[in-house]
């Protein structure tokens, strides 16, 4: 620790006048200065294997390493469990720069470096052979990439033909069981629609007749001063019937909403009737949508591995 602390106050302005320069001189000598015996790298089984001699317990202790996998944090994680006696590795290359926590060891092994445990630096030599271990490897996944790109590439189509040929036996057995529905929703529709205009037929001739009515009253039996009342209650129950209606639909009252609302009325009282399932209908009808824009999903140029059509545009010219 009094080591490590003048090495810091070396590196302070103005200080080195207050040491003494055979300490300056030793302190020089023991940061590099380097061990080659505590530290040794092979090849075991087509894995580095580098064994380091433990500072406390004075034995060598073999780590296996995965260059591609590991770090120089986690190799320094596992020295240091080894021996709890060790409280500082670093690493550095043979110019001298530390090396960061975050590098692969695949790129740490491709050239010598310097290993440091507890102040005391030792030279790590990487064998040759290694170095063409590694460049195995990486063709090795080169290859796998390629495998994997050319069975993509020879499978894809029939994937897609074989998902086709589902979905359209799917679709078929839809439109199949969509078919009599369909007829008894045509059937049901038209009816409905028939006593839907009727009705509306008939409020038409209702006002007529009340228009009729109330005309006769006013000019031939009775004068104005005697049906005005009468005339006044009459719009405004009508007033309350509309109002009514918005309590009961929370709509507000509009011919063509009151039209679409007898329609449904009608059409769900015969489906009732005839043991129409509505419900039945709409699901077969949004399956039969989904399955159709499966189908042209599937016919997407890019799922095809085809080239995109190009966008046509239109050039606008400003006077």
């Amino acid at each position: 620790m009094a080591a490590r602390f003048l090495l810091g106050l070396k590196t302070v302005p103005n200080v080195q006048r207050y040491i003494s320069p055979v300490w300056i001189r030793a302190l020089d000598s023991r940061k590099y200065t380097t061990d080659a015996s505590g530290v040794s790298m092979s090849l075991r089984s087509g894995y580095p294997v580098i064994s380091i001699s433990l500072p406390s317990r004075k034995e060598i202790c073999d780590f296996t390493l995965r260059p591609h996998l590991q770090t120089v944090g986690e190799l320094s994680k596992q020295i240091m469990a080894e021996d709890k006696g060790v409280d500082r590795i670093a690493l550095y290359s043979q110019e001298g720069h530390r090396i960061a926590q975050s590098t692969t060891l695949d790129l740490l092994l491709q050239s010598n470096f310097l290993l440091e445990i507890n102040g005391t630096k030792f030279s790590v030599e990487v064998p040759k052979n290694l170095k063409y271990t590694l460049e195995g490897e990486q063709s090795l996944s080169d290859v796998k990439n390629s495998i994997f790109k050319l069975y993509t590439a020879l499978n894809v189509d029939a994937h897609q033909l074989s998902k086709e040929l589902e979905l359209k036996k799917q679709l078929e057995q839809l439109k199949t069981e969509l078919e009599p529905l369909e007829q008894e929703h045509q059937k049901l529709a038209l009816q409905s629609n028939k006593r839907t205009n009727w009705a509306i037929w008939a409020g038409l001739a209702y006002m007529s007749v009340q228009f009729g009515f109330f005309a006769r009253l006013t000019w031939v039996d009775y004068s104005w001063d005697v049906m005005e009342p009468v005339t006044y209650f009459t719009t405004y129950g009508t007033s309350m019937a509309m109002f009514a209606y918005f309590i009961l639909t929370r709509q507000e009252y509009n011919y063509k909403d009151a039209q679409n609302r007898q329609y449904l009325n009608f059409f769900y009282r015969s489906a009732t009737q005839k043991k129409f399932d509505p419900d039945r209908y709409n699901h077969v009808k949004e399956t039969i949508t989904k399955v159709q824009g499966e189908l042209e999903r599937l016919h997407d140029p890019l799922l095809l591995n085809l080239p995109t059509p190009h966008l046509s545009t239109k050039s606008t010219t400003s006077e």
